[in-house]
């Protein structure tokens, strides 16, 4: 086998670049690609305004492209049904295991030679994920030309729905536990000051705001506002960009804004910023003040989720380590679904989707600030993290 190589710096033979495919359309096609890897490029193109989307894609169609040229040695578009068949059953067991799967508590670039695409085995959901996104894949594919036919299309259809409830949320019993592990985090020097400040500030992003990582990284400190009621009463809003590059304006609430000016402060900051600031919304420790990395702050609410799970195991009950099991599973997002699912139990939905931006937004409602403002009180009388007092 071949070494594993991102799919920046892949390249195939021409023998499996699918330059020569069986599968390949025979018609005109709507891309100027030749070969299996430019199709894929000019498929995660129309991605390139959606930063977790593009990576989430990219890592499918790297991970199906590779398995294609290295292991199976078959361009991708000559794969047919009983491929993709196969294609299932190793994204569930990724052997050679010592080939494509990073060993244990290594995080290498994409660029180096230690790097794998896979972390481990895909579990039952992550392996449905990974091929509704292939089938993405394919069907764009079909729809441009390039390929004749969707090797998934004859996948087997499941007749028993899905239920729909998301399961990927901390109740507020667990929400709780991991309040107490970032209010008892250590501050003794002046880093650990800081990083507990910063903690605490990126969950209340998280949690209050209900962010996406992309949101929190993106984010300016200036997107806060304050702007005069219908009624007169003044409120503080947030504004973020998000998916698609739709704007919104979340609630901030007093809890939230009282958040904001006290990292500000740790960070040596006047208590707001000014409309033309340019500070990011979360900051290194060090450094200039730049925007962090998406794998930082995956990375600092995981350390969050384990620490908590660690404490909750030491207490030896069965009801402790079932939460503990639940929540060092818990990622950046579903600190997302935590806020919906806690706000969605005790407001009206149309709240939770305009929080959240699940649906647009119509350009009608800049103006419709009496809607708003009711959106406003809503959250802020019953959404809060339930920080202990400074």
């Amino acid at each position: 086998m071949s070494e594993i190589v991102s799919l920046e710096v892949l390249k195939p033979s021409s023998a499996l670049d699918g330059s020569h495919g069986v599968n390949r359309g025979s018609g005109p096609m709507q891309i100027d690609a030749q070969d299996d890897r430019s199709a894929i490029l000019a498929w995660l193109a129309r991605f390139a305004d959606s930063p977790a989307t593009l990576s989430s894609y990219r890592k499918e169609s790297e991970r199906l492209l590779l398995w294609c040229v290295l292991q199976r040695e078959l361009a991708l578009s000559s794969l047919r049904h009983e491929d993709m068949l196969a294609y299932q059953h190793f994204l569930a067991d990724p052997s050679p295991a010592h080939i494509w799967v990073m060993a244990p508590g290594q995080k290498p670039a994409r660029s180096s030679p230690l790097w794998r695409p896979f972390a481990g085995p895909l579990s039952p959901q992550s392996v449905r994920q990974a091929l509704s996104i292939i089938n993405s894949l394919f069907s764009w594919l079909v729809a441009a030309g390039y390929l004749a036919g969707n090797p998934l299309a004859l996948a087997r259809r499941k007749t028993k729905q899905r239920s729909p409830r998301v399961t990927r949320f901390l109740s507020m019993d667990q929400w709780k536990q991991v309040r107490i592990t970032i209010e008892s985090l250590p501050q003794e020097t002046e880093r650990q000051k800081a990083q507990a400040a910063r903690v605490r500030w990126l969950f209340s992003l998280l949690y209050i705001g209900g962010l996406r990582v992309s949101e929190v990284c993106d984010g300016k400190m200036a997107g806060f506002f304050c702007r005069p009621g219908a009624d007169g009463k003044d409120r503080w809003w947030m504004e973020v960009t998000g998916k698609g590059e739709k704007t919104r304006l979340i609630p901030a609430t007093t809890e939230l804004v009282s958040e904001l000016m006290a990292y500000r402060r740790s960070r040596g900051l006047s208590p707001l910023a000014s409309h033309d600031e340019t500070t990011p919304l979360l900051l290194p420790l060090i450094g200039a003040p730049k925007p962090m990395a998406r794998t930082a702050v995956h990375e600092i609410v995981k350390s969050v989720m384990e620490a908590t799970a660690a404490r909750l195991r030491l207490s030896g009950t069965p009801e402790a380590a079932a939460a503990a099991a639940h929540i060092e599973q818990a990622s950046t997002h579903w600190m997302r679904h935590t806020a919906g699912s806690h706000l969605s139990n005790q407001v009206d939905l149309k709240v939770v989707r305009d929080n959240l931006g699940h649906a647009n937004i119509s350009t009608t409602n800049t103006y419709v600030h009496a809607e708003d403002d009711s959106r406003h009180d809503a959250t802020a009388e019953v959404h809060k993290a339930g920080w202990t007092l400074r």
